[in-house]
């Protein structure tokens, strides 16, 4: 069974990956900085189908520094690891001219450098084995911008980057790297908006509708099986056509 690390999996979209994750038959390694009752439920409901699992582990991923024990421990723990999905992160909002120093470091600290930090250990299991999947989880607003986002904008922007060069430097021992660029989903996220926002981003849209957690699962759930190993280097964005 092969391993799969979701981070920020104890609700929301990461939550939402590790159950579809699960349900594919793959060993989760759901990473947060505390459970959660549905994270566990998710847990337990994995064991009782009979397809995969899913393991919780209590890490807080701002702390640099514990980033490679963490690593460390996990492949004694579970063995090689085959599947990282960097999923955790904060939607800070804010206008760049009001926003706190501190807010700001600590936006880019967790949505940009603790997940190429994670990679970067990671990777090293990958590169053992000769095959791997890493799938960053950015969003449309890298692309389209968004009032009050440019912080988060530009740390979700830097994961495209990221992905697109890394796809390259891992591409020739058999581990793909890719993107996926949600819009505006229903989860913890975007509690804020309004419900006339709500409207707006719905109406704009090809579709006519919010995505919802569940598309982006299945779609790391399509990268991580075999109809994604001759796709790297990608993004893809999951809208309901928001940017079409």
């Amino acid at each position: 069974m092969h391993n799969v690390i979701v981070t920020g999996g104890s609700r929301g979209l990461g939550l939402a990956i590790c159950r579809a994750v699960a349900a594919a038959g793959y060993r989760v390694i759901a990473l947060a900085r505390s459970g959660t009752e549905e994270l566990a439920a998710a847990s337990r409901a994995a064991v009782d189908s009979g397809h995969g699992t899913i393991d919780f582990r209590a890490c807080d991923l701002s702390d640099l520094g514990a980033i490679a024990p963490l690593v460390k421990t996990l492949c004694a723990d579970f063995g090689p690891l085959y599947g990282l999905v960097n999923n955790a992160g904060i939607g800070t909002s804010g206008l760049l001219s009001t926003m706190r120093d501190q807010d700001i470091q600590r936006l880019i600290q967790l949505n940009t450098v603790s997940p190429i930090l994670l990679s970067k250990y990671v990777v090293r299991s990958m590169m053992r084995q000769r095959a791997g999947r890493i799938i960053n989880i950015a969003s449309i607003v890298a692309h389209t911008g968004y009032s009050g986002l440019s912080v988060y904008g530009a740390t979700k922007a830097s994961l495209l980057g990221f992905t697109h060069s890394l796809a390259r430097e891992m591409g020739p021992l058999g581990i793909t790297v890719n993107a996926l660029a949600p819009g505006f989903i229903a989860t913890e996220m975007t509690r804020e908006l309004d419900e006339s926002q709500r409207q707006q981003i719905a109406r704009r849209s090809a579709l006519k509708r919010m995505a919802e957690p569940v598309d982006v699962a299945r779609s790391v759930e399509f990268l991580l099986g075999d109809g994604g190993r001759n796709i790297t280097g990608t993004t893809l964005a999951i809208d309901a056509g928001n940017t079409a």
